[in-house]
């Protein structure tokens, strides 16, 4: 089965074609970075235009490039939640149109859910079951992955997610949009080892994250540090953007050995924009192999948004025999564990 995946839940549109026999096909993504990079973050409504003049030049950019015709495709599959309601509109409507018009069945995908199968897309694929840590701008979860559509969260977090918190601290760094890549850039010139920032909540049991009082401490540590211009000296920029990114990497680690601990599983998968950090990837796979367990994560370009994990994710849904009737309909919220 052949199946076109749309993905625009939030400001990158990307487009995917995987066949179950060959792979992946082919994919394109395009990013709105630059559109948003004077307003500081994402306008919904600007998100949401751009979407809707890129994607179906994507399409027939991928369908192109892969020799693929409407005849070929078994389905097409659309991100449908969680992301921004507008964004999630086009990508669903013109997934949903486009099927209808080609004679193909259409899946709902779960947006999380294709972030947690990226890594599925390698040639060395995890297997189920095993313990994922979605882990991004919007979310932070650590979920027992039994099967397709069998999960069970174990863990979140209860106030900012680590990539929002990223995106805070760069901010009080007054680093350019996107926050969260710029600092961990700085953090490679700072000492990690001049500031003693917080773990927060690893000093009590459980597997929930909260960072907002880290996003606090941070704060506080520039003000005490700032020079006439409001923001300390450069070294000491990246001496704090070192210590924040030591932190929430520690905690994430901390929790993720907690959690195969308690599963029982050896895999754990890293999945989500934040997961392309090469600081949380190599205390990742040190921390977590002395435990004697493997771990996963997609190439980088499949860590942000894009259309290949949609599509991926969808085959498996259709070849399972899901498909959605003719109303479209969309979840900016939508509970990982719902979709099951």
């Amino acid at each position: 089965m052949r199946v076109l995946g749309i993905e625009t839940s939030c400001d990158e549109t990307g487009v995917a074609l995987y066949d179950n026999r060959a792979g992946l096909l082919g994919h394109a993504l395009y990013s709105q970075v630059d559109l948003h990079a004077d307003y500081g973050g994402v306008v919904p409504e600007l998100a949401s235009r751009d979407h809707v003049r890129k994607l179906l030049p994507l399409v027939r950019q991928v369908m192109a490039q892969t020799h693929t015709s409407p005849q070929d495709l078994g389905g097409v599959a659309y991100t449908a939640g969680p992301g921004l309601i507008g964004a999630l509109m086009v990508g669903a409507c013109a997934g949903r149109a486009l099927a209808y018009g080609w004679g193909v069945p259409a899946v709902a995908v779960h947006h999380m859910e294709g972030h947690l199968l990226a890594p599925m897309l390698e040639d060395s694929p995890p297997a189920f079951p095993f313990v994922a840590l979605l882990v991004s701008g919007g979310h932070t979860q650590l979920v027992e992955v039994r099967g397709l559509g069998d999960y069970v969260l174990m863990g979140e977090s209860l106030d900012d997610a680590a990539g929002e918190a990223f995106d805070k601290a760069a901010k009080m760094l007054d680093l350019d949009y996107p926050g969260g890549p710029r600092l961990a850039a700085l953090a490679e010139s700072g000492d990690p080892g001049r500031f003693s920032f917080p773990r927060p909540m690893t000093d009590r049991p459980g597997l929930d994250f909260s960072f907002s009082g880290l996003k606090t401490y941070t704060l506080t540590t520039v003000r005490k540090h700032a020079g006439d211009d409001g923001l300390p000296d450069q070294q000491a920029c990246a001496d704090i953007a070192a210590a924040f990114q030591e932190a929430v990497v520690d905690t994430l680690v901390i929790k993720c050995r907690r959690a195969i601990r308690a599963s029982g599983h050896k895999t754990l998968v890293l999945a989500g924009g934040v997961s392309a950090n090469k600081r949380l990837r190599a205390q990742m796979e040190s921390s977590l192999g002395r435990e004697g367990a493997s771990v996963f994560y997609p190439r980088h370009e499949f860590c942000t948004d894009n259309g290949a994990m949609i599509a991926y994710a969808g085959c498996l849904r259709l070849t399972a025999g899901e498909y959605e009737g003719l109303a479209v309909e969309v979840r900016p919220r939508w509970p990982l564990a719902a979709s099951n």
